[in-house]
Formats: structure tokens, C-alpha cells, sequence
């Protein structure tokens, strides 16, 4: 019988308020501090849009939300509303010390809850309440505790979006665990040693639908509106525009595979050679000179467009991950690329394998 839309009625959906007289020591108020700054609750749409290029991966699997408020999470929304489509075994969510009901919870509590969804049981497309199992965590929720790392030992694909100033240790933590992911980040951690040193042993790479430009992220109400593209919407809820939002994911899809065109042709004078790399500079990732067998030095962005049937990646200015070889011994200063005495922005190393 053909599945009818599901709709996740979060009114229908009523927890009781686990009571707690712990006092939050100073420490554990900076910590919560810090975690309003990362606390962005990613559109239904840009999760649906992504989605799209991945389902036939998740059949029979656990799919985990471990940094989602599954209340307020449009990631527990979405796997909830696609469980039977996408043929999931079961969805589990953790949040970091948040019970409220609204739907923009703010992580005020001094408890944390992990919920498991296993599919519609009576038939109705609609997840209720009865459907899911609500368990109070015993410490706090976050995703390194060893409560949690045993949640996520039971799952197959982490799908979520972590807090962005422990990016690093989220990505490895899933490698830790020889985890299926796809993850929201910020471009700029693709430079990490840790990252970099996965994307060239082919471990990790962008995904599919965002390439360019920013996105618009709920927040929580007490969130500052300060930076250009904040709005609050009719309903009092605020949202914040953040560039360079890029997917992280280990899960292949197709259009990964496909050829960057290629249209120039190498000269010495519109492509001069670096200061301090045996490589030439490209400005633009479109302007990649078919011809040239040597190593090229192209912006990061040129991950949106990476290929790794058709270049080689080897490395990366800023983290050191470039080989001896192709540093040039006469200048001192490696970690950036300099052009004619001028610091460029970072470069990543490639060359052709055709």
C-alpha cells in the first residue's frame, strides 16, 4: 500500500518535563555559553535537497541525529517523515541538556534525552507520540560522552549538524568509529590537518547540493541579530545567513564522479609560478589549464568541483600537508602561498591524472 505524505505534528507530540534541582557549576555555564554561539537549526529544505542524492544508502540502517533537540530538529522531522520511504531500520536522536516543548528549544535544562523512532506502528502516517520512545540520558548529552559514543556505536549513518567549533573532534570521532556520515561544517574546516589528511586519502568530500553562496539557519530567541541577512519571521522565530556552509560526507553520489570543463589553455603569463611552491597559480577554479602536467595551486572552492577520477590532490598550504618536494628551499615561509612577494589565500595542490 503506497505510503500517503506523513506529517510530523509536533503538537501532538507532549513530554513530560523531567524535574532536576542540579546546579550548573560555572564551568558548565561557559560550556552552555559557548554552545548557544554554535547552536544552528538547519532548514527542511537544504536537508531535503541533499537527501535526495543519498537514499539508496540508508535501507536497513540506524541513522543517528546525535547534536539534534529532536523537538525542534528538522533532521528528526525529515528521517521521521521518510522513515518507511527510505526503508530505515530505526532513527535515534540526542540533544545536549534541552527538554522544552517549543519548537525552538533553547537548551536551558539540566537534563538530556536520547528518542528512538521505529516506524509507523497503527497505520495513521503520522508519528505519535506513543510511536516514540523517550529515554532521560544520565549526564548532559554531549556527543563525546561515553553515554553517547554507546549510542553511536549502535548506528550506521551519523546524519546531523555539529557545532562548528568542535568540528574537528565530531569528524574524528566518526572516523574513530568507522561511521557512514553526512554533516553540516563550514568550508574553512576543510583545512584542518585532520580533515585535509582524509580528503586526500579520499575518505572524505563535499557533498552534493551546496556550492556557493550562504544559508539561513534558525536561531535560538536570545540569539543576537547583528550580522546583514538576520530576519525574524511572522511567527516571532529568528534566522541568521552563514557563509561558506558547505556538506560533509563519506557517502558516494553520482554527479561526484562527473568531469570539471575544462576550456584554457597553459601560458607562463596568465599562469605565473608561485614564490615559494613548484606550482602554478590558478585563480579560478574554472580557469584550470587543461595542458598542464605540473602541480597547479587552486582556491579551496575548487572542492566543489573535485573529481578524484580526473585530478590528484596534494596538498594544502595552510596545514602543512604539502610535500618537501615541491616547496621551494630559497624561501623561507610555507604555510601560505605567496605571488610576487604577496600572501595569497589558501591554495590546495593538484595535478591531472589523465
Amino acid at each position: 500500500m503506497a505510503m500517503r505524505c506523513r506529517t510530523l505534528c509536533y503538537g501532538l507530540i507532549v513530554w513530560g518535563v523531567l524535574m532536576g534541582d542540579v546546579m550548573a557549576s560555572n564551568s558548565d555555564l561557559t560550556t552552555a555559553k559557548r554552545r548557544k554561539k554554535d547552536e544552528f537549526y538547519t532548514q527542511l529544505s537544504d536537508i531535503e535537497k541533499e537527501m535526495r542524492h543519498y537514499k539508496q544508502h540508508f535501507e536497513g540502517k540506524v541513522v543517528l541525529c546525535n547534536c539534534d533537540d529532536p523537538r525542534s530538529s528538522n533532521f528528526f522531522r525529515y528521517f521521521a517523515e521518510k522513515f518507511e520511504s527510505l526503508k530505515l531500520k530505526k532513527l535515534i536522536a540526542t540533544c545536549y541538556k534541552s527538554q522544552d516543548v517549543d519548537l525552538f528549544s533553547q537548551g536551558t535544562s539540566e537534563w538530556a534525552i536520547c528518542q528512538i523512532y521505529e516506524g509507523d506502528r497503527n497505520g495513521n502516517c503520522v508519528v505519535d507520540s506513543d510511536e516514540v520512545g523517550v529515554v532521560q540520558l544520565k549526564g548532559d548529552g554531549d556527543f563525546r560522552s561515553e553515554e553517547c559514543i554507546e549510542i553511536l556505536k549502535s548506528a550506521d549513518i551519523v546524519v546531523t549538524n555539529p557545532p562548528f567549533s568542535l568540528f574537528k573532534e565530531f569528524i574524528g570521532m566518526l572516523v574513530k568509529y568507522d561511521k557512514k556520515f553526512l554533516i553540516i561544517g563550514n568550508m574553512n574546516a576543510l583545512k584542518y590537518k585532520e580533515c585535509f589528511s582524509l580528503i586526500m586519502a579520499n575518505r572524505l568530500w563535499f557533498g552534493a547540493s551546496i556550492h556557493s553562496g550562504d544559508r539561513e539557519f534558525g536561531v535560538p530567541d536570545d540569539y543576537p541579530l547583528e550580522a546583514s541577512g538576520s530576519r525574524v519571521d511572522a511567527d516571532g522565530r529568528k534566522y541568521i545567513r552563514v557563509k561558506g556552509v558547505r556538506w560533509y560526507t563519506n557517502l558516494e553520489y553520482r554527479e561526484r564522479y562527473e568531469d570539471l570543463p575544462l576550456y584554457r589553455t597553459y601560458s607562463r603569463e596568465e599562469f605565473p609560478r608561485l614564490d615559494n611552491y613548484d606550482a602554478i597559480n590558478v585563480n579560478k577554479t574554472c580557469d584550470i589549464p587543461m595542458d598542464y602536467e605540473g602541480v597547479m595551486a587552486v582556491p579551496i572552492t575548487f572542492m566543489d568541483k573535485y573529481n578524484p577520477k580526473q585530478f590528484e590532490i596534494l596538498g594544502c598550504s595552510d596545514n602543512g600537508a604539502v610535500p618537501d618536494c615541491y616547496k621551494l628551499p630559497h624561501f623561507k615561509k610555507h604555510n601560505e602561498p605567496y605571488l610576487e612577494g604577496k600572501k595569497l589565500y589558501t591554495r590546495i595542490f593538484i595535478r591531472h591524472r589523465k
